[in-house]
């Protein structure tokens, strides 16, 4: 699942990037593959990551009328590498497909499909099956390459009503959203935007040429284009998100129910985020949007026109916030429909804001604190133009961000350690913390004493005393030796409790993310991913099928076993830290806002009490936002964000999967409203 990342970059990216360019390589890009000799026909496609080369998929027509993908791009060591060869009929639908090669964790994929004698089946990774086909039928790979979006949108719009049966489940319907001839150097080139709903919770965007061929997939994290006509991306990235803006209007449109007076919430069981306790019997009146009294059921004024919605009893509590999160315009509804409010972005440029500006009144989202990012340039550098090489680039990399109205300053792996002091220092005098991951060559504790305020990842809390297993954590070693032997580590030892004591005195945050590595370190290819089980019947069936792909490899059972004894370790240095009083904030680094919930539970079965977990959400969340005296709590002047559960989530976090209203700057949504538009089945009565 690839996030996208958009194309457009002010002139401060522009001068930062150029800055760092001197001194050090590009991003490595692996060598282009070539066609076999036999092919008749070759088209190459650039592959770029946060407008940084990264790979190619290069398009070999073959004599028998077959077409083979070569698909392959690096990003901080990680992506993948395939072969995948297609048959199409008549119709444009996959008669027959491979794909070999290895996945973008490294796993090897070795996938099959046939139709023979009106039957389809098919093998991959996750699965295996096979069905009668009476009709067009087209099955998405589980790791083919982008082209297939592109053969699918063809072959939909080939169909009766522009709908096409999916294998192995669901359906597409395909939409015109846009026409424009694009220029280049000299040539033109006719190209149409097309929506195809039915492969993810928001449709899914691609450019076809005149000839109904693949011009270009582009969004915010990934571009893809012919090799040539990289200019005229940002032109069309443009374009696009315009047509999709315009889609998500209409989805708020039909889904807030903006009241036309006072909203009264009564009858409610009132989590009081501040005393970690519930309180039954309570009634909230919200005025605009913002809250204007609470009090017990039967004792507010309520004045004439009043809206009135009875809790029945429910769990109404402030709305929760992700505090590591990569949104991007698409993703708001789907946070909306998870209770989810408020989002701190870690890794944002300050070209960003703007582009998410959309959401605090065309569309729906959350509420976003913005953290900015800064790598340095080299063959392993993160997903920004931010790179930096020297102290005068760095600093001028935190002024740039706070004058974007940044809160925090997120340091990746390739960043010189030499130049956190002056990042530090830098941030410091602009009033903006700093974290991130802990640079290739410096340990969490250097980082620390060198004015570090955050560590994100539990990951890069064990490698402070690994050192010497992973030399550099630039590379995936950062999150292969973790999961190999994080197991191993004593937390009687003197090194182990003094710098945990460490990140207690400074008062250094911990955000875990702990459901990301028990995604990455347990969840197997074939099974559900453990985050979304509780849900995972609801979900569309192509995005519940992703979500099979599983974690890293896993060479067989004892290493099997090594991997749940690091988890188990990251579980107690969860409770460690907290038993210690390090500060800690909630955040997934995973797409949407349901992965949250599951966040939460993994910090009550580290020991954390679960009404002290909801707090962390909600006020302890806004607080480390910088808007805790506005928002994170239901009190009289705050801002009416805030969302109604069955169940008592001060017990239990799971309840809050059981979402039954949420307000949003006074606002009120239905979440099964939220649910139809992004194909989610409604909780069940």
């Amino acid at each position: 699942m690839q996030r996208l990342f958009a194309a457009c970059i002010s002139a401060w990216v522009v001068a930062a990037a150029a800055a760092a360019a001197n001194a050090a390589d590009p991003a490595a890009s692996p060598p282009v593959a070539a066609c076999p000799a036999e092919a008749t026909g070759a088209r190459l496609f650039a592959f770029h990551l946060a407008g940084n080369r990264a790979g190619f998929l290069v398009e070999c027509r073959l004599p028998d009328g077959s077409t083979l993908y070569l698909y392959e791009f690096n990003d901080r060591g990680r992506g993948p590498s395939v072969r995948s060869r297609i048959t199409l009929d008549a119709g444009g639908v996959p008669t027959s497909l491979t794909v070999d090669g290895n996945d973008y964790l490294k796993n090897a994929v070795s996938e099959r499909f046939m139709v023979a004698g009106g039957r389809a089946s098919w093998t991959n990774k996750v699965e295996q099956g096979e069905t009668a086909v009476a009709g067009p039928a087209f099955y998405v790979s589980q790791s083919g390459t982008p082209a297939e979006t592109a053969l699918l949108a063809r072959a939909a719009l080939a169909a009766p009503g522009g709908k096409l049966a999916l294998l192995p489940s669901g359906e597409a319907r395909v939409v015109a959203l846009e026409e424009r001839t694009v220029r280049h150097d000299g040539a033109s080139k006719d190209v149409r935007l097309f929506a195809i709903h039915g492969l993810g919770y928001q449709p899914t965007t691609v450019w076809l040429d005149a000839a109904g061929d693949l011009f270009a997939s582009l969004d915010s994290w990934a571009t893809l284009i012919p090799e040539g006509w990289e200019p005229v991306a940002p032109e069309l990235l443009a374009a696009q998100e315009s047509s999709l803006t315009a889609l998500r209007q209409a989805q708020a449109s039909r889904i807030a129910m903006r009241p036309d007076g006072p909203l009264l919430i009564e009858h409610a069981n009132l989590f009081d985020a501040a005393a970690r306790a519930m309180r039954p019997g309570t009634s909230v009146l919200v005025e605009g949007n913002r809250i204007r009294t609470v009090g017990p059921d039967g004792s507010l004024d309520v004045p004439a026109g009043t809206r009135r919605f009875d809790a029945a009893g429910r769990a109404l509590l402030p709305g929760l916030w992700d505090m590591h999160s990569h949104p991007e315009p698409a993703d708001g509804l789907l946070l909306l429909a998870a209770g989810v409010t408020g989002v701190r972005d870690m890794a944002a440029e300050p070209a960003k804001r703007e582009r998410m500006l959309t959401w605090e009144g065309e569309t729906l989202g959350p509420r976003i604190a913005f953290a900015g990012i800064m790598d340095g340039p080299g063959p392993f550098q993160g997903p920004t133009q931010v790179l930096v090489a020297d102290e005068a680039a760095a600093r001028a990399a935190v002024d740039a961000m706070a004058d974007a109205g940044f809160i925090l300053v997120k340091v990746y792996s390739s960043v010189k350690p030499e130049l956190v002091p002056a990042i530090a220092d830098q941030a410091a005098r602009r009033g903006l913390r700093v974290g991130g991951h802990v640079p290739a060559g410096m340990t969490a504790e250097r980082a620390v004493r060198a004015g570090y305020d955050e560590i994100q990842h539990m990951n890069m809390v064990f490698l402070n005393f690994m050192a010497n297993r992973a030399p550099d954590t630039r590379t995936r070693e950062r999150l292969t030796v973790p999961a190999e032997y994080a197991g191993e580590l004593d937390f009687d030892a003197p090194a182990t409790r003094d710098f945990i004591a460490l990140l207690a005195a400074e008062r250094v945050t911990v955000d875990p993310t702990l459901q990301l590595f028990e995604n990455l370190i347990l969840d197997r290819a074939g099974e559900m991913a453990t985050a979304y089980r509780p849900i995972a019947d609801r979900l569309p069936p192509m995005v519940r099928r992703g979500l099979l792909d599983g974690g890293m490899p896993v060479a067989g059972p004892e290493q099997r076993a090594r991997y749940e004894a690091s988890f188990s370790a990251m579980l107690r240095m969860l409770g460690a830290l907290h038993a210690a009083g390090v500060p800690l904030v909630a955040g997934t680094d995973s797409l949407g806002g349901f992965a949250l919930v599951r966040e939460l539970e993994l910090y009550v079965r580290a020991g954390i009490p679960p009404a002290e977990v909801l707090q962390m959400a909600t006020l302890g969340a806004a607080r480390a936002s910088g808007m805790g005296d506005r928002l994170g709590s239901i009190e009289p002047g705050k801002l009416a964000d805030f969302i109604l559960v069955d169940g008592d989530p001060s017990a239990d976090p799971g309840a809050l999967r059981n979402l039954r209203l949420v307000v949003k700057d006074g606002v009120p949504l239905d979440p099964v409203a939220m649910w139809a538009e992004l194909g989610i089945r409604p909780l069940p009565d």
